[in-house]
C-alpha cells in the first residue's frame, strides 16, 4: 500500500475547501473559500503536472478576486426602518 505523498493531501484539501464554499449562502465568504480552494488546486496541479487543472483554477481564482473587488466596492444599502 503506497503511503499518501503531500501533494495529494493538498487535492484532497482543495477538494473539501470547494465543497465547503458551495455550502455558503454569503456571497462574500463563498468567493473567499472557493478562491482558496481554487488556489490550492493551482497549487496541487502545477506540483503533478497537470497544466489542465492547474490553468482553470488560475481562471477560478482571478474570477472570484474580480467578484470580491466588486462586492467590496459596492456601498452598502441602507435599510429604513
Amino acid at each position: 500500500m503506497d503511503s499518501i505523498n503531500l501533494w495529494e493531501w493538498v487535492g484532497y484539501l482543495a477538494s473539501v475547501v470547494v465543497a465547503i464554499s458551495l455550502m455558503m449562502s454569503d456571497i462574500k465568504k463563498l468567493r473567499w473559500w472557493n478562491l482558496i480552494g481554487a488556489a490550492l488546486f493551482v497549487a496541487y496541479g502545477l506540483a503533478i503536472d497537470a497544466l489542465p487543472v492547474a490553468l482553470v483554477n488560475f481562471f477560478i481564482v482571478l474570477i472570484d478576486i474580480y467578484y470580491l473587488v466588486k462586492l467590496y466596492r459596492e456601498p452598502t444599502s441602507t435599510k429604513e426602518h
